[in-house]
């Protein structure tokens, strides 16, 4: 029987979960923009609050890895890892901010399947950090990323065709088109992240 030499120090697996966890939040911070009577600048306050926990719980990772001899599998997957669930909170916050620095006003109804689609990624990528110690039951969560993903990509170019309808003036496309970009960097973002955990799991199993 082969011996394994990897610790059963659990701290990582809790940290991971935590910052998957962050980003459940931060969409569901996320999409109360779309709400016609929301207080944007209070949603985008909460939002930054919500990517300050984020990028703590990031350096603490790091911290984690620098200070830990032998980590539960490789270090660069984890600095990728971390980063990758860091860079899906950013793009976010970065929507929610656009949206109050350009005063957009209504946005597009079909933005709601972009957030929809980024609330579904976070709870997925949430309930599948903890299942990193076994690395059982995974493949179906990299599979449905994968789909949840080509939807978001059908959500973003029907979203794009609107605003080149001639329905909105130049100014307000460029507006738009910023924070809907941001949006499907935030989907694609979550594609990678269950991309490295898929490369984890192919060198760990």
């Amino acid at each position: 029987m082969a011996l394994s030499f990897k610790p059963v120090d659990s701290v990582f697996y809790e940290l991971l979960t935590r910052s998957a966890t962050h980003l459940v939040d931060g969409a569901g911070i996320l999409a109360e923009m779309l709400g016609e009577s929301a207080d944007r600048k209070a949603i985008a306050d909460r939002m930054q609050d919500a990517e300050h926990q984020a990028d703590e719980t990031t350096h603490e990772i790091a911290k984690r890895v620098n200070s830990t001899f032998v980590t539960p599998f490789d270090r660069e997957d984890i600095y990728a890892l971390a980063s990758g669930l860091d860079d899906v909170m950013d793009f976010m916050e970065e929507a929610v901010d656009l949206t109050v620095l350009y005063e957009v006003g209504a946005l597009p109804s079909e933005l709601a399947e972009q957030v929809d689609v980024l609330q579904r990624c976070a709870e997925l990528t949430a309930e599948a950090m903890p299942r990193l110690k076994s690395m059982k039951n995974l493949e179906e969560y990299w599979i449905e990323i994968n789909r949840l993903e080509n939807a978001g990509d059908k959500s973003y170019r029907r979203i794009l065709a609107k605003l080149f309808s001639g329905q909105y003036d130049a100014l307000d496309v460029l507006k738009l088109k910023d924070v809907v970009d941001s949006l499907e960097h935030a989907v694609d973002a979550f594609e990678k992240v269950a991309n490295i955990i898929e490369q984890i799991h192919a060198k760990e199993s």
